[in-house]
């Protein structure tokens, strides 16, 4: 594990080190990885950071009013409204590669807008070691490493926590007293909702990919899971009232890992699954079954895309 109270001081002086006078934003997401990158940022060079937190249209129940409040200590905080600018993006691709790649350069794009207000040269980024393994390796590109476009416009990009897994990430986020909602919070992906719906991603199917989601989340409370979720996998038939539907399947997935380079399905009781199935069915009249993904990591991905 590392040791943190030497991680820390060795990040906020190659922060400073790298950035030196001048202006930084950083992708803040509400995540533990971009909330404790965004904390050491802040404390090596102030308000010389300006935090950019973009709504994609694609993230977490609540997650925006949330972020306004978690972080309001700092001054400079800007949330962008850019819902209608990705699901535009997004029209009409469906590979998974493709997709973070659109995200990659939305983000981009929403950054480097708020840098030439700010005068920012640099981006601080929330990347971590998996990401970059995975991206290396091909398995799948992170919109902060492999799904970015090949120029940017800035004159560095700063990676506090690269050298880092989740678990060790957690331990930094304990030692700079971040709020246990972010320090304990269950991963969520970078692309967002984007990758828990297979296939084109439209508002309807990323509304419901959500709610899925913040039902799986409460109710697998107690597994105390990896990650846990829903992802919109397909259409199929069901039955609501006396009326034949054509509804979105939703496959709930729950896993346990160390550090998320492989993972093992939980096993989850019976009345459980069952109570999380009549949420979801019974909360969106559009969703016409569920299904629970048993399946590890090798040989699936957490994610689905």
């Amino acid at each position: 594990m590392v040791e943190t109270d030497e991680f820390i001081e060795d990040a906020v002086a190659e922060i400073r080190e790298e950035i030196g006078d001048a202006n930084a934003v950083i992708a803040l997401s509400g995540g533990v990885d971009s909330s404790v990158a965004a904390t050491l940022a802040y404390e090596a060079i102030g308000d010389r950071l300006t935090p950019v937190y973009v709504d994609t249209g694609l993230m977490r129940k609540g997650e925006t009013a949330e972020i306004r409040q978690t972080f309001s200590f700092m001054e400079s905080l800007r949330v962008i409204e850019a819902q209608d600018r990705f699901f535009d993006r997004l029209s009409g691709v469906v590979d998974p590669e493709e997709k973070r790649h659109v995200i990659g350069e939305g983000f981009i794009d929403e950054f480097e807008a708020v840098a030439r207000e700010v005068d920012a040269d640099y981006l601080v980024q929330g990347t971590i070691y998996p990401d970059r393994i995975e991206s290396e390796g091909n398995i799948k590109s992170h919109h902060n490493v492999g799904g970015l476009p090949e120029v940017v416009d800035f004159e560095g990009i700063v990676e506090p926590v690269r050298d880092l897994y989740k678990d060790e990430v957690r331990e930094v986020a304990r030692a700079l007293d971040l709020e246990e909602v972010i320090s304990e919070r269950m991963p969520f992906p970078g692309p967002g909702l984007a990758v828990r719906v297979v296939g084109e991603v439209t508002p309807e199917k990323a509304d419901v990919a959500r709610e899925a989601c913040h039902v799986v989340e409460e109710e697998l409370e107690e597994y105390d899971p990896w990650q846990a979720f829903g992802a919109v996998i397909g259409k199929a038939t069901g039955v609501k009232g006396d009326n034949r539907v054509h509804g979105w399947v939703v496959a709930v997935r729950s896993v346990e890992s160390r550090d998320g380079m492989t993972a093992r399905a939980q096993e989850i009781d019976w009345s459980t699954l069952q109570r999380i199935q009549s949420r979801i069915t019974g909360e969106n009249e559009n969703v016409a079954r569920v299904v629970y993904d048993v399946t590890h990591k090798p040989p699936a991905t957490i994610e689905y895309e």
